[in-house]
């Protein structure tokens, strides 16, 4: 056969575009109480709890309980996405990357939400009348294991919920990597009543163990300095639903124009605006587990 056959040869091409492996969306929306909001700032009201004073005489005077209140403060955050395709590239290419693009964006705009949730477990929030004063996470809420997690560990994070009345009736999350989550099958005795239901857990096969529905994420911050942690620490969360609120000021919203001062090229664009803070200490626990 010739030796310039070669230039004979056939390239095909696909008319698809692979998206790399990254967390499609979002995770924890759905997770956290939700509110829409108008403006940069939004004030939530809230009141706290009250003791009863035992009647002690006939025809006593009416007692006066003075209610506490107190507010958070919420300020929303802008996010943008935008690339831009050019009607040459798509020539030179053969496919229109158009969807793939759109659906990239979605993906990024998810994961921006959760890391305002996440950002929101631990970040000093603000109270006051002006939403002026500030309110540090509390050390008390944070459980140092100084090693890796463990099934007891996760009965002391139920504990402090409990102990500190957070009702049993609102949802409750745990959030940790796919390294805590494994170091917590292989730490289990395998006679353990409960290795079953973790090993389960584990290979995804069930989401809820102790109350807590799980839910895996490796955007957790890792080696956080202002919890005292020590290197390879990863801090997981267990929260109340209604312990953490997102204000949601734009849903994400995609548009897909032509720019002419771009030469025509086709514009992707996303945004979306939203914010989020800590509602109530005492429903939010933080656990610093050592990862391998």
């Amino acid at each position: 056969m010739s030796f310039e056959v070669t230039t004979a040869f056939v390239q095909q091409y696909k008319a698809n575009v692979q998206l790399l492996s990254q967390q499609r969306g979002t995770r924890f929306r759905g997770t956290v109480r939700e509110e829409p909001q108008t403006g940069k700032n939004a004030f939530y009201d809230q009141i706290g709890a009250t003791t009863a004073r035992k009647r002690t005489e006939r025809h006593g005077d009416t007692p006066l309980i003075s209610t506490p209140h107190s507010r958070r403060r919420v300020s929303l955050v802008d996010y943008d996405w935008a690339d831009l395709i050019d009607d040459m590239d798509k020539i030179r290419m053969l496919i229109d990357p158009q969807s793939a693009y759109a659906l990239n964006a979605s993906y990024a705009m998810g994961r921006a939400m959760d890391e305002e949730i996440i950002n929101a477990f631990t970040c000093t929030a603000y109270t006051g009348e002006e939403g002026s004063i500030p309110v540090p996470f509390p050390s008390s809420q944070i459980i140092d294991l100084s090693g890796t997690i463990t099934v007891a560990s996760l009965l002391q994070v139920k504990e402090m919920l409990d102990a500190a009345e957070v009702d049993e009736g609102i949802p409750r999350y745990f959030t940790c990597s796919a390294n805590v989550l494994s170091d917590l099958l292989v730490i289990t005795d395998i006679k353990s009543s409960d290795y079953n239901t973790v090993k389960a857990l584990v290979k995804g096969e069930i989401d809820t163990y102790l109350g807590f529905k799980f839910i895996r994420s490796e955007k957790l911050p890792l080696d956080r300095t202002t919890t005292g942690g020590g290197s390879g620490d990863r801090s997981c969360f267990a929260w109340a639903q209604d312990g953490i609120l997102m204000a949601v000021g734009q849903n994400p919203v995609g548009k897909i124009d032509k720019r002419p001062d771009k030469n025509y090229s086709t514009q992707v664009f996303y945004s979306q605006s939203l914010g989020a803070t800590r509602m109530e200490e005492v429903k939010v626990v933080e656990l610093l587990c050592q990862e391998d």
